[in-house]
């Protein structure tokens, strides 16, 4: 009977009225199960029917590994062993950021195959199927591009290691994860690929129940499913295994107590070679007696996976040092040593080539050079050949063709258009070309708004008066002899044209490019030298305070001959950064701007605050000047050692940059030196000092352009031609000009920024001799009068409106933007901004504030980026602008 009858003909319970809902769920359930198994089977025809068929496919891919390599040549077992005693020397592409694309990889296994290198691996985290969606085979048009880089790395005599990172989220005792697992590796072999690795690296230790029920611990689970890996693709002679614990200061409690490592050494097969980093994920150093230790606890040698050169931990910082501090000795205990070098592929010959120098060391014999491997002898070598690299016509991402050039687009775009398609092997004909720099770079190309800007700034140089000084750097009239004006040396300001157009680096600019951008651990002389000097200048200040005049002469005279050499360095980046912009190579542009840039701003706030201090910083009598006493560091050692000696580089973020920042008075504000760079580069030179009285005509002239263009008429005839000037720039430039700074490029003035120290006794001294001055100068009746400036007076006045105590108290400093210019490079203002911070800041404010009309929406978004927030508003007030602070 069944339940539908029964319910219909009796009230009576039936025997199996509680049995039969359950029945139908279990054949529902069943019913759906079968259904998702077909599904799966339909999707994926290789998709495993039963978990018994394991066996037999690890015994027939072994059977076609071990066929391949007799078919290459000789006996596999010969070939095997010969493999299995090859020192591993190379690259390994495993850092976080955007993977490189396939051209530039296979420009740089053509670098490996001229240094020497052996063996690359692929294992970049942001490749979403090699961590995120490890489960994902690749499409057959990436399985193409795939077999390509094999093939192209066989035909270089590279061993190619296929790395996948499946520890995120990988269910160890799941059978399900295991298959997906060997199908995806079984597809990179059936490619042609013989070399693999699993990493385990960056994770968290924590396992989910089903793994605690089945493993004993987390490194029992993770050598499990390694071993069954490395048996089902046929035990190949190069198989990495990277663990969660891959450096000593990871290992807990040690390296040699750890009982992750030590189950790691006793239960992973022996012919399964470990990855290691050293005693830090970025070790200083690689010492025998260190990997002496974990060799013994591993019970077999292991592969470096050196971070040196890595980056990927600051946005800030670029290594273009030479391989240095580990010695060549180090290679008889171990099976190989890969480097993990810098994000941007252009910055990594000099990493590569020196390191093919190490390996090659005691291989071969030389007549006039030393067995010994040395660093600097390596720097030295791969900087010859950088140079002729640096000077070749090549296109962001190594696209070198004219139709490519042609094809290019402008706008930056860092991941390809490819959202059916998430892996990063792209091939050259679906890749999203990278952005393409304008070769004359003075004014960018394809931005219409940017484009104006730029033509406006070249034609307001051209129009400038023809008696404007040509050395933008020219020491004013009545200053002191040796006192640093800004400038540096007059000989190299003559002989400077504008930097546009292709050009050539010089040794010595690629010199300073890696002094300042050396290694993690270690300055570069040129680093040295900037930092040295600039401590020194910042702590001896007092020798040129305002009281300097009680100062030793000799003294005086020592630190502006200091200043006047760390002005020429500062000028001598701000020229790298020109000749790195207006070079041939935009591959090398594309990746080293953001850099370059960076440090070009640093140093333009570095280089104006040093020449502001001579003559305008507070005597040390004032309680105002104890910024002088803090970050007293200098020297070959990097910030980050004065946090510990065995600190890991990231814990002090920023490189040189960082460094010179924070000897600043405000470098604790980081918001105003962290800023993207600007899209489209400009290679125009600018330079950033205090104001001299010299250049009030010129600032008098351009602000006077700056109203009559937003006021959107001409200039009448019967105004007076300082009107404007008088009542934009008069004020402070008369009674506080040492809180003004002016910004040049190689044709003369193109912008200021005024400040005032302290608004109350400013108000007090305009009102006793400025406005009385400003009275006789423009008098309201006779014969002199002006039409249009009777009411310049009252304005005058309004310009100087009180401000309630409460905004003073803790704003006591007001910025003047009138000057403000325009330029292609908005960075370049935030530093004449930043510049005139620094002086106040040295000089004891607190806070600043300034103010700006509500419908003036470029300066308002200008202003909220440096830090500056919205404090009053004109309906609080008498006054429309609104009133932004920020303190200091």
């Amino acid at each position: 009977m069944s339940v539908k009858c029964w319910k219909a003909g009796t009230s009576a319970e039936h025997p199996n009225a509680s049995r039969e809902p359950q029945r139908c769920r279990e054949k529902e359930r069943e019913r759906r199960r079968r259904r998702r198994w077909r599904l799966i089977e339909e999707k994926h025809e290789d998709y495993p029917r039963c978990l018994s068929e394991q066996a037999g496919r690890a015994s027939r891919l072994a059977s076609r590994v071990r066929g391949r390599l007799e078919a290459e040549g000789g006996s596999g077992e010969e070939d095997r062993m010969e493999e299995k005693k090859q020192f591993l020397c190379g690259v390994v592409e495993g850092f976080y950021g955007r993977p490189w694309s396939m051209d530039q990889r296979k420009v740089l296994f053509q670098w490996m195959q001229n240094w020497g290198l052996n063996t690359y691996l692929y294992g970049p985290k942001d490749d979403l199927k090699h961590r995120l969606l490890w489960r994902e085979v690749y499409s057959p048009e990436e399985e193409s591009q795939l077999r390509t880089l094999i093939v192209e790395a066989k035909s270089r005599g590279l061993k190619f290691v296929y790395a996948l990172s499946p520890g995120q989220d990988i269910v160890f005792s799941s059978s399900c994860d295991l298959t997906l697992l060997k199908r995806k590796l079984r597809q990179v072999s059936d490619l042609g690929c013989q070399a693999f690795a699993i990493l385990f690296d960056d994770i968290d230790h924590s396992m989910c129940q089903a793994d605690s029920e089945a493993f004993s611990s987390f490194a029992h689970a993770q050598v499990t499913v390694t071993n069954e890996i490395y048996r089902f693709l046929g035990e190949p002679p190069v198989f990495l295994f990277c663990p969660t614990e891959y450096c000593g200061s990871l290992c807990s409690p040690s390296v040699s107590k750890s009982p992750y490592l030590q189950t790691v050494g006793e239960d992973l097969l022996p012919n399964i070679t470990v990855v290691w980093t050293g005693s830090k994920v970025i070790s200083r150093k690689l010492s025998v007696d260190c990997l002496a230790e974990v060799e013994s606890v591993l019970q077999r040698p292991p592969l470096i996976w050196d971070n040196l050169h890595a980056n990927d931990y600051d946005s800030r910082r670029l290594f273009l040092g030479p391989f240095k501090g580990r010695e060549p000795q180090l290679k008889s205990h171990l099976r190989g040593l890969l480097l993990n070098p810098n994000c941007e592929f252009e910055a990594n010959y000099i990493p590569l080539h020196t390191l093919g120098s190490w390996h090659r060391t005691g291989k071969e014999e030389r007549k006039d050079e030393e067995c010994d491997y040395c660093s600097d002898r390596a720097l030295s070598a791969a900087l010859r050949d950088w140079m002729e690299e640096l000077n070749q016509p090549l296109q962001a991402g190594r696209q070198s063709s004219r139709a490519d050039q042609r094809s290019a687009p402008t706008s930056r775009c860092k991941t390809p258009d490819r959202p059916d398609c998430p892996s990063t092997l792209r091939g050259t004909s679906t890749v999203a070309k990278l952005p393409v720099f304008p070769l004359n770079s003075s004014s960018p190309p394809s931005s219409p708004p940017t484009k104006v800007k730029g033509e406006r700034e070249l034609r307001e140089g051209e129009k400038r008066r023809p008696n404007q000084p040509s050395q933008p750097n020219q020491q004013p009239p009545g200053s002191k002899n040796g006192a640093p004006s800004g400038g540096g040396k007059g000989q190299k300001a003559q002989g400077r044209a504008l930097c546009s157009g292709k050009g050539l680096l010089s040794e010595s600019q690629v010199r300073l490019l890696v002094g300042l951008h050396y290694l993690p651990h270690e300055h570069g002389p040129s680093a040295q030298k900037l930092l040295q000097d600039l401590t020194w200048l910042k702590t001896n200040c007092h020798l040129v305070s305002t009281s300097g005049k009680k100062a030793p002469p000799q003294k005086s005279d020592e630190w502006r001959g200091r200043a006047s050499r760390f002005l020429s360095l500062c000028e001598d980046i701000a020229q790298l950064h020109c000749s790195v912009v207006g070079g041939a190579n935009r591959a090398v542009l594309y990746d080293l701007y953001p850099y370059v840039w960076d440090l070009r701003n640093m140093a333009l706030v570095a280089k104006a605050f040093i020449c502001w201090l001579d003559g305008r910083v507070l005597s040390d009598s004032s309680a105002l000047g104890t910024w002088r006493n803090c970050f007293h560091w200098c020297g070959k050692s990097s910030g980050a050692d004065l946090l510990g000696v065995d600190s890991e580089p990231w814990v002090f973020k920023g490189g040189v940059s960082g460094e010179v920042q924070m000897l600043l008075p405000i470098g604790s504000s980081s918001e105003l030196f962290t800023h993207p760079p600007p899209l489209f580069p400009t290679s125009r030179l600018y330079n950033i000092r205090p104001y001299h009285s010299k250049d009030k005509v010129e600032l008098y002239r351009m602000v006077r352009q700056l109203h009559l263009r937003t006021q959107g008429g001409q200039e009448s005839s019967a105004a007076h031609p300082d009107v404007i000037g008088d009542r934009c720039l008069g004020p402070c430039l008369a009674l506080c000009p040492e809180y003004s700074f002016i910004l040049e490029d190689e044709l003369g003035v193109c912008g200021c920024v005024l400040g005032i120290l302290d608004v109350r006794s400013f108000a007090k001294r305009c009102q006793a001799s400025w406005m009385p001055a400003m009275r006789d100068k423009y008098p309201a009746k006779g014969g002199n009068a002006y039409p249009n400036t009777q009411d310049l007076i009252r304005l005058m006045e309004e310009d100087q409106g009180e401000y309630p105590d409460s905004l003073l108290y803790h704003f006591p400093s007001q910025l003047r933007l009138d000057a403000l210019p325009e330029l292609v490079d908005i960075s370049v203002s935030r530093t004449l901004l930043t510049a005139l911070l620094t002086a106040l800041k040295a000089n004891g404010s607190q806070g600043v504030f300034c103010e700006v009309q509500p419908t003036d929406r470029q300066r308002l978004e200008f202003l909220t980026k440096m830090g500056f927030l919205e404090i009053l508003r004109g309906e609080a007030r008498s006054r429309e602008g609104v009133v932004l602070g920020r303190l200091l």
